[in-house]
């Protein structure tokens, strides 16, 4: 259940609101002014303020600023509730980091609306998300789930690609976010000498291209269809109003797409200075968690031996060789040439 804190000075109007979010599940506090306000959100720390601006001792935005100020109460979402229409009392409440803004008389719906897109806005910026364009899809998929961002994935153009389609090419500029409906895409950079060498692996469910699309740049790589492939376009302008729409989401979803280019240089380290035997493990544990989460740690790993050196950064000969000691090392299975993983927590932690 979540704990509502009501700073009001009027007795009527603040127990009226407690009383309508009481009815509504949730569990109050109240304040009947400024300060007392604060020391209750400092002891108690509630899941959001619903506070007044014109109020003795300390005003609605003092409360805020103090709030604001404390490490353990600075992410608590905070709504306005004043009498006061000006726009300049609004502009300078959401500059001092209000959420939101409602004007009395108010109107019960409106109001638990603005409080119920407040917090699930908050519970998916808390969420323990994982690093890197897993976690940023999460978000995204959150987002949209709940309302907050307004992507309707049925409303845009589904592209059918057959298998080795290219989606987009390096050096081109973006003009949608992909979305991944079905099948696999691998992107994949050529270097100097004409080797491949796999970027990123994506499965059903993700969002691809994003960061070019933040960034404003070129693609750095070239996605190609692994396994024929359902995707839909995502015109690029609605994806940034969509992020940048909020500046706190749109901060959150930087900050994980920030690790992610963190994870590929710490993969670049890895392939320059790992061994061949722990660069081979590395890389059937993330080709295995990523096409084959939902289907058993047994299931076989549906992907050429070639591009899986490709994402090894080796030769093809050698990643067969490297195979063949583990499959006699009974690390793996290989059946009818398909690669099976037999034990994950060995080859995650291989000595050598």
């Amino acid at each position: 259940m979540h704990t509502l804190l009501i700073i009001d000075d009027h007795d009527d109007i603040r127990e009226n609101i407690a009383e309508i979010l009481s009815l509504a599940g949730y569990k109050t506090l109240t304040a009947p002014n400024g300060k007392r306000g604060v020391e209750i959100a400092i002891r108690e720390k509630p899941d959001l303020i619903v506070c007044d601006i014109m109020m003795p001792e300390l005003d609605g935005y003092g409360v805020l600023h103090l709030v604001r100020k404390n490490p353990d109460t600075e992410h608590i979402p905070f709504i306005f509730l004043t009498a006061k229409t000006e726009r300049g009392d609004f502009r300078k409440g959401m500059e001092m980091g209000a959420d939101d803004y409602i004007t009395k008389p108010f109107d019960d719906i409106e109001l638990l609306n603005a409080i119920e897109i407040r917090l699930k806005k908050s519970d998916i910026l808390q969420r323990k998300y994982a690093t890197g364009e897993k976690g940023a899809t999460e978000m995204i998929n959150d987002l949209r789930s709940s309302g907050l961002l307004n992507m309707q994935l049925d409303q845009y153009e589904t592209l059918d690609l057959a298998k080795k389609t290219t989606l987009y090419a390096e050096g081109k500029r973006p003009k949608y976010l992909y979305y991944l409906k079905t099948g696999k895409i691998k992107a994949v950079r050529q270097h100097e000498d004409g080797k491949e060498y796999i970027t990123n692996l994506y499965a059903a469910g993700d969002f691809i291209g994003y960061l070019p699309l933040l960034e404003s740049r070129t693609y750095d790589d070239t996605a190609e269809v692994l396994e024929e492939a359902e995707v839909v376009q995502v015109p690029k302008d609605e994806f940034l109003q969509s992020v940048y729409n909020d500046i706190t989401i749109a901060s959150r979803f930087i900050k994980l797409i920030a690790q992610n280019v963190q994870d590929k240089e710490e993969r670049l380290l890895s392939l320059a200075y790992g061994s061949l035997r722990k660069r081979v493990a590395k890389a059937l544990v993330d080709i295995h968690l990523k096409f084959n989460k939902d289907n058993g740690d047994k299931a076989a790993i549906n992907i050429s031996r070639e591009d899986i050196a490709h994402y090894v950064g080796t030769a093809t000969e050698s990643l067969i060789r490297t195979l063949s000691d583990f499959k006699a090392e009974k690390l793996i299975t290989i059946k009818e040439g398909k690669i099976s993983i037999a034990d994950i927590e060995k080859l995650k932690n291989l000595l050598y």
